[in-house]
């Protein structure tokens, strides 16, 4: 075994990667199967936050991501706004990277229009788009919306759209969303806004994995529910479309199960990694027992 081990052609194990991630992908567009998930409780927290929330309640999403990491956050942008439009939320889209209003319009054109659409644009969701200034911007819409977003994506006047009249700044919003891949993001979101107006401001978030440890630090107190990546997107939307779908019997379309998707693979790769290491601490203790330098 350690004589296989030690002289294994290292192109085995690029086959065995590339054989880890296809056959999940394949066995699953087949079947339309994959692996079953468990939702932790900060997928909860999460959920419930929008559940908790009433009809007419008004939420803002911010989209601070861009198709780079759109693989581990588009799945939550889009159970986000499935899920506050089955609430029937006022949702109000913006975002502070300058990529962020085609994830917008990915989500809008995805699951509004498709889902929802006898849902009016400026009555039931308006989308803001872009502000250049990252926590500048926030800084300033903590208190003063039309200081900054004087007009939607579009250039109609902000207060000539009707769910805008009741909206001055962030504290009239009863819930901020972040989908964040970095800088500005939830950090900031965090930092500017729910900390200085802890009382009238509450966020929840989905980030990348890589974000996600610097934002433990802020959980449950300035963030109640996070999403970390593709994981937390899984399992959100495994809470979301069990309620929507599976519940009353209908079939879940494809668009909503991505990052149930996206995990098989990720789950054998991982499984695949894990065997491999122990496989080198196996080749390094028999080596250490024999002597071998």
């Amino acid at each position: 075994m350690y004589d296989k081990l030690k002289n294994l052609d290292r192109r085995w194990i690029f086959l065995l990667m590339f054989l880890s991630v296809a056959i999940p992908i394949i066995i699953i567009g087949i079947t339309g199967q994959s692996f079953p998930e468990k939702p932790t409780d900060l997928a909860y927290s999460t959920f419930n936050a929008i559940e908790d929330l009433k009809p007419g309640d008004k939420v803002l999403l911010s989209f601070d991501f861009d198709p780079a990491s759109e693989g581990e956050l588009g799945p939550m942008a889009t159970a986000f706004t499935y899920h506050c439009a089955a609430n029937e939320l006022n949702m109000y889209f913006m975002a502070l990277w300058p990529v962020g209003p085609q994830m917008i319009d990915n989500a809008i054109e995805n699951v509004i229009k498709k889902d929802f659409p006898d849902l009016v644009y400026g009555e039931d969701y308006v989308n803001l788009g872009f502000k250049s200034g990252g926590e500048g911007v926030i800084k300033v819409i903590v208190t003063d919306f039309l200081e900054l977003f004087s007009t939607d994506a579009k250039g109609t006047p902000f207060n000539d759209i009707p769910m805008n009249k009741e909206i001055s700044s962030v504290q009239d919003m009863d819930l901020v969303i972040n989908i964040s891949a970095g800088s500005a993001g939830t950090k900031e979101w965090v930092q500017y806004a729910v900390t200085p107006y802890p009382d009238e401001i509450t966020l929840v978030a989905g980030c990348t994995g890589v974000q996600a440890p610097l934002l433990y630090p802020y959980i449950p107190e300035q963030l109640p529910g996070l999403l970390g990546a593709i994981k937390g997107a899984a399992e959100y939307e495994k809470l979301v479309f069990d309620k929507y779908y599976r519940d009353e019997g209908k079939v879940v379309p494809g668009r909503y199960q991505e990052g149930v998707r996206r995990m098989g693979p990720q789950l054998v790769a991982h499984l695949l990694m894990i065997l491999l290491i122990i496989a080198g601490n196996f080749i390094y203790f028999v080596e250490k027992k024999r002597g071998v330098q």
